[in-house]
C-alpha cells in the first residue's frame, strides 16, 4: 500500500488535481484536515471508506492510522489544504513513515497564495516592480522561526511578501514591515481564498489592521504585501517581446 499526500487545494474542490481527485477515489482509508478540506472532495471516497478528521489529532495518533493501513494493505488518500510543500507538517509525517518502512508518494496542490492572488486579479511577479515571492509566517503560538526569517530581515529586499498563519497578529505584522515598504505599501488579506465565502480587504499597511479588525478576519488568510498590488506602469516582460521573438 502507499500513503498518497494530497494537496487538496485551497478550498474550491474542483481546484483540486485530477491526479489528486482519483487517488482520493482509489483510497479505502482517508485521513483530511478538518473544514480546511471541502466536504466535496470526501464525496470521491469509495463507498465504506474509512474517514478520519485528524483536526484534533496528535501527530503520533496520525501516524499511527498510516501505519495501520499499512499494515491492513490499504492505500491512504492523506489530504492537506492548499499545496503540502508549504506549511502542511508532512515532512514529520514523511519521517516517521521512513522509520516505519511505509511507503507514501506526494501529490501537489493549488496553494493559498496562488488562489488568493487570483481572485485578486494581480500577477505577483511584475517586471521592474518585483520579481521574487517570499512565502513566509510569523511564529506566534507556532514553532519559532529560524534565526535571519524574521520579516524585518526578509522585508529588506523589498520583494512581495506573502504571509500564511499571521492574519491574528496583523498589527505586529504592519509593525515589522513600515520601516521597509513604507506605510503607504499596498496590502491585500484574502481569507478563504476561491470559497463561496471568500473575503478580500485591500489596503495599505497604513489602514491595514483596522480594515481587517472591520472584516472579522481572524483565520484562514493569507496576506499579501507589495507594490505589484497596484503596480500599472512597468515594462512589458521581455518573454514575448518583438526582440526576443525575432
Amino acid at each position: 500500500m502507499t500513503v498518497h499526500f494530497i494537496g487538496a487545494g485551497p478550498g474550491a474542490a474542483d481546484l483540486m488535481t485530477v491526479r489528486g481527485r482519483d487517488l482520493v477515489a482509489a483510497s479505502p482509508v482517508c485521513l483530511y484536515a478538518g473544514s480546511l478540506v471541502p466536504p466535496e472532495v470526501l464525496g470521491w471516497c469509495p463507498g465504506g471508506a474509512r474517514l478520519v478528521n485528524t483536526a484534533s489529532m496528535v501527530l503520533d495518533d496520525i501516524v499511527a492510522e498510516l501505519v495501520a493501513a499499512h499494515g491492513r494493505g490499504q492505500d491512504v488518500a492523506r489530504l492537506h489544504s492548499g499545496d503540502p510543500s508549504v506549511f502542511s507538517a508532512m515532512a514529520e509525517q514523511m519521517r516517521r513513515l521512513d522509520a516505519a518502512g511505509v511507503p507514501y508518494d506526494v501529490t501537489p496542490g493549488v496553494p493559498a497564495f496562488a488562489a488568493a492572488a487570483a481572485s485578486l486579479g494581480r500577477e505577483l511577479t511584475v517586471p521592474e516592480v518585483a520579481q521574487t515571492v517570499v512565502l513566509t509566517r510569523t511564529s506566534a503560538r507556532a514553532t519559532p522561526m529560524p534565526p535571519g526569517e524574521d520579516l524585518a530581515t526578509l522585508g529588506r529586499s523589498g520583494a512581495t511578501m506573502v504571509l500564511h498563519l499571521a492574519v491574528q497578529r496583523i498589527e505586529s505584522v504592519v509593525d515589522e514591515l513600515v520601516p521597509n515598504y513604507g506605510g503607504d505599501c499596498p496590502v491585500a488579506v484574502v481569507a478563504y481564498a476561491s470559497r463561496e465565502d471568500e473575503v478580500i480587504v485591500r489596503g495599505t499597511l497604513a489602514d491595514i489592521t483596522a480594515k481587517v479588525r472591520e472584516a472579522g478576519i481572524r483565520r484562514t488568510a493569507v496576506i499579501i504585501v507589495g507594490r505589484v498590488l497596484t503596480a500599472a506602469k512597468f515594462t512589458d516582460s521581455h518573454l514575448y517581446s518583438t526582440a526576443r521573438c525575432r
